[in-house]
């Protein structure tokens, strides 16, 4: 049975992750007058808000200084932060709850591990704070994924080995980081680039302590763990 369970937090927990998008959408049409592409929103999800913003900028083919790029960042964040405010548990993803009992109840150690500066204040308004042992600060690792620093750095704050853990993930760069890691990556969507995951469910609805077990059981054994 597996130790501990690293959860991302936008598109696993709770469907924020389409508003980092709106938000980065508003940036670049009032500083650029610029539409960006629906393809970006794939390659921004999961990675840190400076990678996101360079990979937009990159995109624009827009070079702009220092200073100005932390207050595009400054500005999407507040952006993020407005459309939050009446985020609740109502917004917790389906099945997420249910899931997040099993674990507890089978003493499973739990660990936000999020590219998100703004998850400690994300998970109070979904009133799951108290529910996790562990939260991962993304400030305070050398690389954002899809480097495997942040699943590495909340295994620890748990006091685990990463093969003892599972990871959920919802991104490509995020599910590439659980992997590079050592614990087992868990995929939430239909994306066909998740060739790095281990399991993939299609939806959160899907997520059960049964079959995250049986997978890990198999995991164990190719990877011959113990």
């Amino acid at each position: 049975m597996f130790k501990g369970a690293l959860f991302d937090l936008d598109g696993v927990i709770a469907d924020t992750s389409s508003l980092h998008f709106q938000a980065w959408q508003k940036l670049a049409n009032n500083y650029f007058a610029a539409e960006l592409p629906d393809y970006l929103e794939e390659q921004t999800k999961g990675v840190s808000r400076g990678d996101s913003l360079q990979i937009i900028l990159d995109h624009l083919d827009v070079g702009v200084s220092d200073s100005m790029f932390q207050q595009l960042l400054l500005e999407k964040n507040e952006l993020y932060l407005a459309s939050l405010k009446n985020l609740s548990p109502k917004n917790i993803l389906p099945g997420i709850s249910e899931f997040i009992a099993e674990l507890k109840e089978n003493e499973v150690k739990l660990a936000l591990a999020s590219a998100s500066l703004n998850g400690p204040a994300i998970l109070d308004k979904l009133q799951l704070t108290d529910t996790f042992d562990a939260i991962a600060d993304p400030s305070k690792v050398a690389q954002g994924k899809p480097a495997p620093d942040i699943f590495l750095a909340a295994a620890k704050a748990l006091d685990l080995e990463p093969a003892e853990c599972v990871g959920i993930e919802d991104s490509i760069a995020g599910i590439t980081a659980i992997s590079v890691s050592g614990a087992l990556p868990i995929a939430i969507g239909t994306n066909a680039e998740f060739k790095a995951a281990f399991k993939t469910f299609a939806k959160t609805a899907e997520l059960n302590l049964a079959d995250v077990r049986a997978v890990y059981d198999i995991f164990k054994k190719e990877h011959a763990i113990w």
